[in-house]
């Protein structure tokens, strides 16, 4: 499958699309090696998650969904200008931008939405991809916590922190 902006759309979520997110969701779950995340999603737990971010995003290509972003507060109160995302791209097609484009989309979101910063906390460092990506975006690194990370297979991770000003 070959990706093209023209043909690939960032949208908000709707309801008809929540079979092929939790799916999507599910596989990075399931890799062990992303995110937090331990239990897969179903359709209520799925529902209800992703209702409850300030905004949830799709990426879709010809009807069908490619990736997701959510976005929601890092903190409360005080903190709750600083923004927090998470993205997830179909596993048989990483690796062909769409990632980027929900990065991109995510940031322009939050700031229309009023966040004054995005803030990372759990980037695996073995995540090269991601890693790159956000310094190629201009995110700023803030540190590492060694072993920060459980992987599925048992040993733990270095966890890297960014931010950007948006």
């Amino acid at each position: 499958m070959s990706i093209s902006n023209t043909e690939m759309k960032v949208r908000k979520y709707s309801e008809d699309d929540l079979s092929q997110m939790i799916g999507i969701w599910n596989q990075v779950v399931e890799d062990g090696i992303a995110f937090p995340q331990t239990e897969p999603l179903n359709e209520q737990t799925g529902r209800e998650f992703f209702s409850e971010q300030t905004y949830t995003g799709v990426a879709e290509q010809n009807g069908v969904i490619i990736g997701l972003y959510i976005l929601h507060p890092n903190n409360i109160g005080r903190c709750g200008h600083i923004g927090n995302s998470s993205y997830a791209v179909r596993s048989n097609i990483r690796g062909l931008g769409i990632g980027e484009q929900l990065v991109r989309h995510s940031l322009k979101t939050a700031a229309d939405l009023g966040f004054r910063l995005m803030q990372f906390n759990a980037v695996v460092s073995t995540n090269h991809s991601a890693l790159h990506l956000y310094e190629k975006l201009g995110f700023t690194r803030l540190g590492t916590i060694p072993g920060g990370f459980l992987m599925k297979d048992g040993h733990y991770e270095d966890i890297v922190l960014f931010y950007i000003k948006l």
